[in-house]
């Protein structure tokens, strides 16, 4: 299994970042072989708040599955497109990460072997992302996404919550008074796809029923079966941790490439 961290110059971020990329190439003896005319598939992990790449990879799977991981560095971005310059969060990770993983490992090619998945704000960040370039991602996994949306439109100057200021917040998301009506709320990408008539990413959400975010995922899932959108969603016993997410990249991978 080779493992990359590449550096290269963003336009998007204008200044050097960095990614890191897993690719199942040296399969050990006891891993099941994969038949070479399979072509290998890809998914875009996308860490959480505070998080970074590679602080949350799922070795034992690309083998088994044959996709390789590519793991973006967004910082606390929400991989969004922010209001100051160098923070195109949304366009490093959906159109220039994208085309440099084509043209340096020739994966992601396709929209049907291209894939994407996150946690917290990444699961946050895989959906926003997969709707934002249905051309790009076929499929999307979102585990206890921060869908902080409809908070974020309620906040006011000197306003917050116990993770970040105000500021902050409308550096990722734009005027808040603004956030619901704009692309940056995944509920808009999905009325603007059906109105298109744009095929819209397979959706799998889960969440753990003890963590924070439920009810802000459960919203999530009740506009979906409002809107007719076809998705897997599920909850279990769990809190916001790594021990529900471990359990549950394995469910998403297998739906996603099995």
């Amino acid at each position: 299994m080779a493992y990359f961290r590449i550096e290269y110059y963003s336009k998007a971020l204008c200044r050097e970042t960095s990614f890191e990329v897993l690719i199942p190439n040296d399969p050990r003896n006891d891993a099941p072989q994969m038949p070479e005319e399979k072509p290998m598939k890809t998914l875009f992990l996308l860490h959480g708040y505070t998080g970074k790449a590679g602080n949350y990879v799922p070795y034992e799977l690309p083998e088994k599955y044959n996709f390789a991981i590519v793991m973006p560095s967004a910082e606390n971005s929400f991989y969004l497109n922010g209001l100051s310059t160098g923070h195109a969060f949304q366009t490093m990770l959906g159109e220039e990460l994208v085309d440099y993983v084509r043209r340096t490992f020739h994966l992601a090619l396709r929209p049907e072997d291209t894939c994407i998945a996150g946690l917290s704000m990444g699961g946050f960040g895989a959906l926003h992302t997969g709707l934002a370039y249905p051309d790009r991602f076929s499929k999307i996994g979102a585990m206890s996404s921060a869908l902080i949306h409809h908070e974020v439109a309620g906040m006011k100057p000197g306003s917050g919550n116990s993770v970040a200021n105000y500021e902050y917040y409308r550096e990722c998301f734009g005027e808040p008074e603004q956030l619901l009506e704009s692309d940056k709320n995944p509920e808009t990408l999905i009325r603007k796809l059906k109105a298109s008539g744009t095929k819209i990413p397979d959706i799998y959400m889960c969440c753990g029923t003890e963590d924070f975010l439920i009810e802000n995922n459960r919203q999530m899932h009740r506009f979906l079966e409002e809107e007719n959108v076809a998705h897997e969603y599920h909850e279990a016993p769990g809190i916001h941790n790594m021990v529900f997410w471990t359990e549950h990249i394995q469910k998403i991978v297998q739906w996603m490439f099995e």
